[in-house]
């Protein structure tokens, strides 16, 4: 399953499930089909990802990735957040809504 995030400051984001419920976790929202962070949530929300990404920066969210080589990497919350990050930071900005949607 994927969610795939929308804002009219930022171009369309579209991740796998179980980072985004991770995300949204981190963010006080629960992980419904479809829902939306408000503009004037929006700095509020990016600041809570934020702190919660150093807490949990060096824990892996996704194991046993194969590269080229076939050495084993691990991919941290910090790296797939961050085009989260950068949306909420322009829906900041711009001062509009972040909506997902569950695909």
């Amino acid at each position: 399953m994927l969610v795939t995030f929308t804002c009219n400051a930022y171009q369309n984001i579209t991740m796998f499930y179980d980072v985004a419920k991770r995300l949204f976790k981190m963010i006080g929202y629960n992980e419904a089909e479809s829902g939306v962070i408000r503009s004037e949530d929006t700095l509020e929300v990016l600041l809570r990802l934020k702190k919660a990404i150093e807490v949990d920066k060096d824990q892996p969210i996704l194991e046993n990735c194969q590269s080229d080589d076939s050495k084993e990497q691990t991919v941290n919350i910090a790296h797939r957040a961050y085009p989260l990050i950068e949306m909420l930071e322009a829906a900041a900005k711009e001062k509009c809504d972040v909506m997902w949607e569950t695909t």
